[in-house]
């Protein structure tokens, strides 16, 4: 096989939109955001309702990539490359599933699935500051940044220094 299942594709796609989009509103609106703006509780449920598809999304493509076909790795002759494009493809499910799972323990502990998507008319809390797996979350939010800057880094590099069409593997066409 040349290509990723055309499934695959469409939830790496769907996914990597989703995971640029999820992490640019959590760190430059959300935490920008004093929980008393009336505006909050709509921008939490935004962000929290991508988080869970994202979730959902990510476990999916986990799943059918560990059942499916398996491609060729693309090897770059260097042990290392190579070891490194596994861990990292890895690391990316792991800190992804990671970062939704802490952001619903912390949703959980604050209360704000009846606040947010149950209309309580409860407030806010006053400050998030006493959650610790929300900082598990800010954390795991910083290292996802570097992982998708790494990912997507390495992929041009062996797209255009390489010259190994690796964008094709993930994209639309004849498998074989």
């Amino acid at each position: 096989m040349k290509r990723y299942h055309p499934f695959l594709v469409t939830l790496h796609w769907i996914l990597a939109v989703a995971i640029a989009a999820w992490l640019l509103m959590g760190s430059n609106i959300l935490s920008e955001m004093p929980n008393s703006d009336p505006e909050k509780i709509n921008s939490l449920k935004v962000h929290m309702s991508v988080g869970i598809g994202i979730l959902v999304l990510m476990v999916t493509r986990l799943v059918v990539r560990l059942r499916s076909t398996k491609l060729t790795p693309v090897n770059t002759n260097a042990t290392t490359m190579n070891k490194l494009s596994a861990i990292g493809h890895y690391a990316l499910y792991t800190v992804v599933i990671l970062m939704s799972v802490s952001g619903i323990v912390s949703a959980q502990i604050a209360g704000l699935g009846d606040i947010v998507f149950f209309g309580s008319g409860a407030a806010l809390p006053e400050t998030f500051d006493n959650i610790a797996p929300l900082v598990a979350h800010q954390v795991l939010s910083t290292v996802l940044m570097l992982l998708v800057a790494g990912h997507v880094l390495a992929a041009l590099y062996h797209q255009f220094a390489l010259k190994e069409k690796l964008f094709s593997r993930v994209w639309y066409g004849n498998r074989q």
